[in-house]
């Protein structure tokens, strides 16, 4: 079960930091931002908050921000139908019944001649208690809906997603995967800030319970001069020594304190990739502070985006199959074995995880945030946007690939770890 809960809470935080991203920059815009969901399925959890219901669901996969205007309204009020309306004090209608009528004896009931429910904000109707005469009633804003007891609210056009500019349309989706960064970031400057982070600098690091250091008596802190009689100014230095003599005794020159002294090390020999090198179960040294965590964050975060979109390219190019990838499975496999060497490799795990979703998100595939980013796009050269009918057609033939690739490295991993 550990591995399990490890993946639910870093996966759940990954996808609550990106769709975090859509929701503030859509409410930035002012969109109406009906739910933000974790998770996929039945509802687990929910509560309400101004406008916005925020939601826990059965199968934690993913999330999304579901924003008016992004799919056609669920309620349409059509001319014959019969409503009821609920008024304020200067006679504009707060809410319309849509059924269950009974339950409010309060409401005004009508036969809906026509409404305009997203610009002018109106419905007329013929009353019933009073000789089915017409009239007409304004739409305060917000108002709502009310369906089977239940009170969703009515978005006006300029509410609506497909209402805003270009450029806030932009942000509000590009906001999920740059907080995917950030967290990256973020994560990195607090490990940094609490753990340390790695210099390179002649200095023991921290000792393996086991290893030829330990044995020989090295201790961490001690500052390294020689190795060999050959001087060391950095632990790359001292580690590119080490890895080249296996079994080989070696004159450590180290000042501990105010004291020089010689310990002589015999680093073990291990097999890496058919390469026998020495190893002596010494960290490399950590330091802390301010400055160095917030450099490293910004080294980190570009040194992975940079691994992560290399390793893309050669997916592209075919350098890397296929059957390499890895989906939800083997990831929560990868998660647990991580989880056991600690926290801080747990926390830097996530954050490797977290710029892979950011940059998978803005690949240009349909479906995905890079899709839509393309499309917008697209309308910039356009002048105008394209059909929202055809590109609807072309993000679900995109969304239907996604889950088929996903069926197919959620087997492969299966075959690779349990099979």
């Amino acid at each position: 079960m550990e591995p399990i809960i490890a993946f639910i809470i870093i996966f759940g935080a990954l996808v609550f930091f990106h769709e975090l991203g859509h929701l503030i920059f859509a409410k930035r815009a002012g969109i109406l931002c009906r739910e933000f969901a974790i998770g996929f399925g039945p509802k687990v959890f929910s509560f309400k908050k101004n406008e916005t219901v925020y939601t826990i669901r059965l199968l934690p996969l993913g999330g999304f921000v579901r924003m008016a205007g992004e799919d056609p309204e669920m309620i349409e009020i059509k001319p014959g139908q019969v409503v009821g309306l609920l008024l304020d004090k200067n006679g504009n209608v707060d809410k319309i019944i849509v059924n269950h009528k009974d339950d409010y004896p309060n409401a005004k009931i009508i036969e809906v001649e026509q409404a305009d429910l997203e610009h002018h904000m109106y419905i007329t109707g013929y009353v019933e208690q009073n000789d089915d005469r017409l009239e007409r009633f304004s739409v305060n804003e917000p108002a709502f809906f009310v369906v089977d007891r239940q009170e969703i609210q009515i978005a006006p056009y300029h509410r609506q997603f497909a209402a805003k500019t270009l450029g806030q349309r932009t942000m509000t989706i590009l906001a999920g995967p740059l907080m995917n960064f950030v967290l990256a970031f973020v994560v990195f400057l607090l490990i940094g800030l609490l753990h340390g982070y790695p210099v390179d600098k002649p200095i023991v690091g921290e000792l393996t319970k086991e290893g030829a250091a330990r044995e020989a008596g090295l201790q961490q802190g001690d500052v390294i001069l020689s190795i060999n009689n050959e001087p060391v100014k950095t632990w790359t230095q001292v580690v590119s020594i080490i890895r080249a003599h296996p079994e080989e005794k070696l004159l450590f020159k180290i000042q501990r304190d105010e004291k020089v002294m010689d310990i002589a090390v015999t680093p073990d020999a291990k097999k890496v990739q058919g390469e026998t090198i020495g190893l002596i179960g010494v960290y490399e040294p950590m330091e802390k502070s301010v400055f160095g965590s917030v450099k490293q964050g910004v080294i980190e975060t570009y040194y992975w985006t940079k691994e992560i979109l290399i390793g893309l390219g050669q997916l592209v190019t075919g350098q890397f199959k296929l059957d390499m990838l890895s989906g939800p499975v083997g990831i929560a496999v990868s998660t647990g074995k991580v989880a056991q060497s600690g926290i801080y490799y747990l926390m830097k795990w996530g954050a490797i995880l977290s710029i892979n979703l950011g940059i998978v998100n803005l690949l240009p595939l349909p479906a995905l945030d890079g899709g839509r980013l393309l499309f917008f796009a697209i309308e910039a050269l356009r002048g105008k946007p394209i059909d929202r009918q055809k590109e609807g057609i072309v993000h679900f033939i995109g969304f239907a690939l996604l889950m088929l690739l996903m069926l197919v490295v959620t087997w492969n991993d299966i075959q690779k770890f349990f099979l």
